[in-house]
């Protein structure tokens, strides 16, 4: 009898009837999937791409809950976008090459590089995010974020040749604008000022301009901050209004060092 009245309470609380988690492994299998079709040479493209497709087809019978909406089509939407996605990952992986002396090919970019790894999750992530069906990208990066320490929303907008040293730590929020060549290391946050819910629909992320380079534990909040470009944030800075072009920003920090001759 207690087992009964165990099972009926349990029951009882279940209240989410879209609550699936065979959608979230099956959108990691895709994810996956995905990153291998675009990037290994033994995977073959058109046989892969076919097998996508069904995995689709299953996320979408999964997380289409709105019965209005033409849910099938999104893949007929989103399969043409992937050569112009894969254009865009191979300037990062380039990036990383220019950017870290450490670097020894681009082969190991691809394959040994959290930060490249997020940012692919996160471009292919995004553009099914603009299709407009939120659900799986959400997915897609919440799994890169697991895998890499990194957590960039899908909704953001990020541009070419875009470097994440490092990774660990990195977060950049929904209505984030990041331009072009620019260079972040771990622990930076691109964030929100305020984070009430009816803001939700106004942006409450940075803009980072062109050529901009932020250091380590960086934050940078606030929907109307704009870091100019060309310009350098330190370490450990904390930004929440605008910083000119050509700008070097710095945390001042005092460090004493006391030996035994000279401690009081």
């Amino acid at each position: 009898m207690m087992l009964k009245s165990v099972i009926k309470e349990i029951e009882l609380y279940k209240k989410q009837p879209n609550l699936n988690f065979s959608l979230k492994e099956k959108t990691e299998v895709f994810t996956q999937k995905l990153f291998y079709t675009l990037f290994d040479t033994q995977t073959p493209v058109e046989e892969n791409l076919l097998l996508l497709e069904s995995l689709f087809d299953e996320l979408v019978n999964l997380a289409c809950w709105e019965v209005n909406k033409p849910c099938k089509k999104i893949w007929e939407l989103y399969v043409v976008q992937l050569p112009d996605i894969l254009k865009k990952l191979n300037l990062d992986a380039e990036a990383f090459v220019n950017c870290d002396p450490a670097s020894i090919s681009i082969e190991e970019v691809y394959m040994a590089y959290p930060g490249f790894y997020a940012i692919a999750i996160y471009r292919l992530a995004h553009e099914l995010n603009t299709i407009g069906f939120p659900m799986v990208p959400r997915l897609m990066t919440e799994y890169a974020h697991r895998l890499t320490g990194v957590d960039i929303n899908p909704g953001a907008k990020i541009g070419n040749s875009f470097f994440i040293d490092h990774a660990t730590g990195v977060v950049i929020g929904e209505t984030a604008i990041i331009e072009d060549h620019v260079k972040i290391y771990q622990g930076v946050t691109l964030g929100a000022l305020f984070v009430a819910k009816d803001l939700k629909k106004t942006k409450r992320h940075p803009t980072i301009k062109n050529n901009v380079t932020i250091y380590a534990n960086a934050t940078i909040l606030g929907g109307e901050t704009i870091i100019g470009e060309n310009s350098i944030i330190g370490g450990n800075a904390w930004v929440t209004t605008s910083i000119p072009p050509n700008s070097k920003v710095f945390h001042q920090t005092e460090i004493k060092i006391k030996t035994t001759h000279n401690v009081s």
